[in-house]
C-alpha cells in the first residue's frame, strides 16, 4: 500500500476498528471521564489509551532502534552539534557531510504519520464523539509536540488536512505558517479543555494513557503552556506580533510553565534500554560532537562528565573529545575511541524545566509581559539543569566570567590540522557564562541560547531548530560538503528534503508545498518560514 493510500484508506480502516470496539451499551456511560468505571474503561477505552501511548512512544521512536537512528540520531542529534558518528556510512557521503540520503531523512516524515498522526487522529475523533475532553486535550498536545518537530525539519507538512483527500486523490500540505497557526489553535483549545480539571486526580483513562506524568492534569497544562512559549519564540523573527501574543498568553496562564525537574517531559519506556545506549555502546555508531567538547570543556562544565565519557584512544586517552561534523573518515576505527555518550536511563526526554526557564529568559529579554527578569530566569535555568543531574549549587559556575569555549584540535585527522578550530576562528564563541546586564541584546541572546543548548542535551531536534533560528551556540561548519552546491557550508543545513515516496504518490501536493518555501526549492539549503534569510 503506498503512503498516500495509507493516509486516506488506512486511517479509515483504523477508525472503524477503534470505534467498532465500543460495547453496545456505551451510551449508558456518563460522558464525564469521572463518571466512567474501571470496567467500562477497560472494555471501551483501552484502545484510546493505547493510541495515546503509541504516539508518546513514537515522537522519538525508541524501538526499533534502526528507525530511531534515522528519525533522530543521524539528523537532529548530529546537526545540533551534540553528536557525530565515527562510521563512514555510504562511503562517507551521507547526511553528516550534507549529502542528504532519502532513505535516512524520509524516516522522520513517515514515522510521524504512521506512528503518531494515525493513532492521534483516531484517539481525537473518538474523544470528540464520546465527549472525553481530557483525552482530546492530550491528543491535541501530543499532535503539536510531534508535528512541530516534523515541520521544523521539512517546513510544510500535512496537518489540518490530514485524512482529507483533495481532488487529485492526494493530501494537501499546510504551508509552515499555517501549520504553526494551527499548532497555536490546538494548544489554546487543549489548555481550555484541561483547565477545569487542574488540581483534580486524572481520570482512569487519562492516567492509563499518560506515560509522562501519571495522569496529572496540572503538569500537562504546564507542558502545554511551555510548548506554546517554545513555538512563540520560534516564530519571533518572522511574525513578532503573533509570537508576542502567543508567548504572553502562555506566560499569563495560571497553570504556569515547567519549573522544576519533576516537571520534565520524559516519556517512560519501561525496561527498554534507551536507543542511544544501543547506538553508542553496541553498535559504536555515535560519539560526542566536537562543539560539545569545545563548549562544555572550555566552560569546565560539570555536566560534561554527566553527558559523555573520557576517550579511550591512545592519542587522546582520558580527555573529553568529540568528532567534528562532515570530516574525512576512512574507517570507524579512526574515531571509535573518542568520547562515548554516558548511559541514558529508560526514558525519552522531550522537554525540561531548565528549557522553560531559558525560554522565559529570552521572553524577558524581548520585553514580553509576565516574563520577569532575564537574569533571574537565566540563572535559574542553569541551576535547574544542575539539579537535574544532581550537581549541587551552581553559584560558582553561574558567576564565572572568564571561561569560554575552547579551541578544538583533532590529532587523528587524516590531513593534519584540517579539522582544527583555532583560537580566533569566527566559529569559536567567546561568550562567557556570567550574566552581563550591560551586554548587547545579541550577546545576551547568545548567552541564553548557549546555556539552553547545554541544558537540552540530548534532544538534538530542538537544539538544531534553535541553532537555525538564532545562530547559537556557534557550531563548526562541515569540512567536506557533499551537497553538490545545494547547502552552503557557512550557512549550514537548514532543512531536510521531502521523501521520494511523497513525490511518487502525492506529487501535485508536494509541488504546491515547495511553492510555499522561501526559494521554492526542495533542497537542504532552503530556509524555513520561521528562519528568514538574514
Amino acid at each position: 500500500m503506498n503512503y498516500k493510500t495509507f493516509k486516506i484508506a488506512g486511517l479509515a480502516v483504523a477508525a472503524v476498528l477503534s470505534f467498532g470496539s465500543c460495547t453496545k451499551n456505551f451510551e449508558s456511560i456518563n460522558k464525564n471521564p469521572y463518571g466512567s468505571t474501571d470496567q467500562d474503561l477497560q472494555a471501551d477505552f483501552a484502545i484510546v489509551a493505547a493510541q495515546l501511548q503509541q504516539a508518546q512512544r513514537s515522537i522519538y521512536l525508541y524501538q526499533p532502534v534502526p528507525s530511531f537512528q534515522l528519525q533522530q540520531n543521524l539528523l537532529g542529534d548530529v546537526f545540533s552539534g551534540y553528536m557525530m558518528s565515527a562510521t563512514p556510512f555510504a562511503g562517507n557521503s551521507n547526511n553528516l557531510n550534507y549529502n542528504l540520503l532519502d532513505g535516512w531523512t524520509s524516516s522522520s516524515f513517515t514515522i510521524a504519520y504512521a506512528n503518531v498522526m494515525n493513532p492521534l487522529y483516531n484517539a481525537g475523533a473518538f474523544s470528540k464523539q464520546k465527549n472525553l475532553p481530557d483525552a482530546l486535550a492530550m491528543s491535541e498536545i501530543l499532535r503539536v509536540e510531534a508535528m512541530h518537530r516534523v515541520s521544523d525539519i521539512f517546513g510544510p507538512i500535512i496537518y489540518t488536512k490530514y485524512n482529507v483527500a483533495n481532488t487529485e486523490g492526494g493530501v494537501d500540505f499546510d504551508a509552515q505558517k499555517d501549520a504553526y497557526y494551527a499548532f497555536f489553535a490546538d494548544l489554546k483549545d487543549a489548555i481550555a479543555l484541561l483547565t477545569p480539571y487542574a488540581g483534580k486526580p486524572g481520570s482512569t483513562l487519562f492516567a492509563k494513557a499518560d506515560l509522562v506524568y501519571g495522569g496529572s492534569y496540572t503538569k500537562w497544562l504546564k507542558f502545554a503552556n511551555t510548548l506554546r512559549l517554545r513555538l512563540a519564540l520560534r516564530i519571533v523573527k518572522i511574525d513578532p506580533a503573533k509570537a508576542k501574543t502567543e508567548g504572553e498568553a502562555a506566560l499569563a496562564d495560571p497553570a504556569g510553565l515547567l519549573s522544576d525537574v519533576s516537571d520534565n517531559f520524559n516519556v517512560n519506556i519501561g525496561s527498554t534500554t534507551h536507543p542511544l545506549n544501543t547506538i553508542n555502546n553496541s553498535w559504536d555508531d555515535i560519539r560526542m560532537g566536537a562543539p560539545a567538547s569545545s563548549i562544555l570543556g572550555g566552560y569546565k562544565d560539570p555536566r560534561l562528565a554527566a553527558y559523555y565519557l573520557p576517550a579511550t584512544d591512545a592519542k587522546v586517552a582520558g580527555q573529553y573529545i568529540g568528532i567534528r561534523n562532515g570530516i574525512d573518515i576512512d574507517a570507524k576505527e579512526r574515531y571509535v575511541g573518542y568520547s562515548k555518550l554516558a548511559t541514558f536511563p529508560s526514558q525519552i526526554q522531550l522537554m525540561t524545566a531548565a528549557e522553560a526557564w531559558f525560554l522565559k529568559a529570552e521572553a524577558a529579554l524581548r520585553g514580553w509581559a509576565g516574563a520577569g527578569s532575564a537574569q533571574t530566569n537565566y540563572q535559574t535555568g542553569i541551576q535547574t539543569s544542575f539539579n537535574q543531574y544532581g550537581l549541587g549549587d551552581a553559584t560558582s559556575y553561574i558567576n564565572n566570567s572568564t571561561n569560554t569555549p575552547a579551541p578544538y584540535t583533532d590529532p587523528k585527522a587524516i590531513t593534519a590540522g584540517a579539522n582544527d578550530v583555532k583560537a580566533g576562528d569566527p566559529h569559536l564563541s567567546t561568550v562567557t557564562i556570567k550574566w552581563d546586564a550591560a551586554a548587547s541584546f545579541e550577546r545576551s541572546l547568545e548567552r541564553i541560547i548557549t546555556q539552553k543548548w547545554i541544558a537540552m542535551y540530548p534532544e538534538g531536534e530542538e537544539a538544531w531548530s534553535e541553532f537555525r533560528r538564532t545562530g547559537y551556540p556557534k557550531l563548526f561548519p562541515v569540512v567536506i560538503n557533499n551537497s553538490g552546491g545545494k547547502i552552503s557550508t557557512e550557512d549550514f543545513v537548514r532543512r531536510a528534503t521531502f521523501p521520494s515516496n511523497e513525490y511518487q504518490t502525492n506529487e501535485a501536493a508536494v509541488q504546491r508545498a515547495i511553492s510555499t518555501l522561501s526559494v521554492q526549492k526542495d533542497v537542504g539549503g532552503t530556509h524555513l518560514w520561521w528562519d528568514p534569510v538574514q
